[in-house]
């Protein structure tokens, strides 16, 4: 995946393919890449693991946008949807988000280390090994550092990495008056915590019919950044105006984007704000699939994550979701690998992983087969048999 461009179209004869290859860690860290004929004589063969059938190696792959920390279950919304129902009015009657707050604020904080650790390694051995993890279903002081605090000690005994986003501006909590009133309290009362705590350098917000307006959203992402935090949001899922701001905050990514207009994608295309879109809350909620196609068209930045969450996207399987969208917006294998590597690496703003090249991590995916193709062609079914997370066999 390296010589790759980072905006735009990218075309499978554009893919760096070493036949009968390898990859040289040390220390956690790639060294070389390389044929494994050359490779070979600058180690110990007690040190080499070797593969003795057909594999395509890959980076570790990148899901930019989770929610999986969460306690119970949301079926009864799954089905009320299938029946007819919007995701906004069972919002607005009382379910959906507030379901899950009210279960995730009675679990214990050694529970949601469970679950979220459980989780982590479901998505490690479907060889994701960056996971951003979102707090949002606390909704109070207490339930927020409960959840990035689980977060934090999950992060601790799970290979893979994860990494935190505090996104308490998920809905107003029920307790509070307006909207308004609410985000005042997450500024004032709920992110100095965090920072003082250490427990998130990235702060999202749901702007959306039934959570945040673009107007009260745009006052509270720029007082977040100038106290020092990376800032995400949560853009045109049901109705437009989320990219927009995106771009005009400088937000490190815009995220769903069912609902962007024509004018709103090729306003996102033109900054460096990653469309980070989410084909799992589209297969979640039975909606359009977001304008991918159109995003690298128009020469933007795309990352493909599964918003894996009880509600609306509740598969969480990265891999079978791009291959979905890459089959209904025919994107090509490499824009495809790409929106699940390096560019995913970048709505992270994380530099050192999503490619294997000297310097990088030496985070290694391999799938049991000898034709690249063959990965998204499966549709999600063949997944890594082999993977090393900072250069160690899992």
């Amino acid at each position: 995946m390296r010589s790759l461009p980072l905006k735009g179209a990218i075309s499978d004869d554009q893919l760096e393919i070493i036949i009968d290859g390898g990859v040289l860690v040390e220390n956690g860290i790639i060294k070389a890449v390389d044929t494994f004929s050359k490779l070979k004589s600058e180690v110990d063969s007690s040190d080499i693991d070797y593969l003795e059938k057909p594999t395509v190696g890959l980076p570790g792959l990148i899901d930019a946008h989770t929610h999986i920390c969460w306690a119970g279950s949301r079926a009864k919304d799954y089905a009320l949807r299938v029946s007819g129902k919007t995701y906004t009015e069972i919002l607005k009657e009382g379910g959906g988000i507030y379901e899950t707050v009210e279960k995730t604020r009675a679990s214990s904080e050694d529970n949601l280390v469970d679950l979220i650790e459980k989780r982590a390694k479901t998505h490690l051995q479907n060889g994701i090994t960056t996971i951003e993890v979102k707090s949002g279903y606390g909704l109070s002081l207490e339930s927020e550092i409960k959840c990035l605090n689980a977060i934090k000690r999950a992060n601790q005994t799970v290979s893979s990495d994860l990494i935190p986003t505090c996104l308490a501006a998920h809905v107003p909590a029920k307790e509070f008056n307006n909207a308004v009133e609410y985000l005042h309290y997450v500024e004032n009362e709920i992110l100095p915590q965090v920072q003082e705590k250490e427990l998130a350098n990235r702060v999202d917000i749901f702007v959306e019919d039934g959570a945040f307006s673009v107007e009260n959203s745009k006052s509270f992402l720029h007082s977040v950044k100038e106290k020092g935090f990376d800032i995400t949001v949560h853009a045109d899922q049901f109705t437009s105006g989320g990219s927009k701001l995106a771009v005009e905050v400088g937000a490190l990514s815009a995220d769903h984007l069912e609902a962007s207009s024509e004018k709103d994608i090729e306003f996102l295309s033109q900054s460096s704000v990653v469309a980070n879109v989410l084909p799992g809350a589209s297969l979640g909620l039975g909606i359009p699939f977001a304008p991918a196609r159109q995003v690298l068209d128009k020469g933007g930045i795309l990352a493909i994550s599964t918003d894996w969450n009880p509600g609306s996207a509740p598969m969480g399987d990265l891999l079978t979701q791009a291959a979905l969208l890459s089959a209904y917006q025919k994107l090509s294998a490499a824009e495809t690998f790409s929106a699940i590597t390096f560019r995913a690496a970048k709505a992270l703003k994380l530099s050192d992983r999503g490619i294997l090249n000297p310097g990088f991590l030496g985070d290694i995916v391999g799938f049991p087969t000898n034709d690249f193709r063959e990965i998204l062609y499966q549709q999600g079914q063949m997944k890594p048999y082999i993977i090393w997370k900072n250069g160690t066999k899992q």
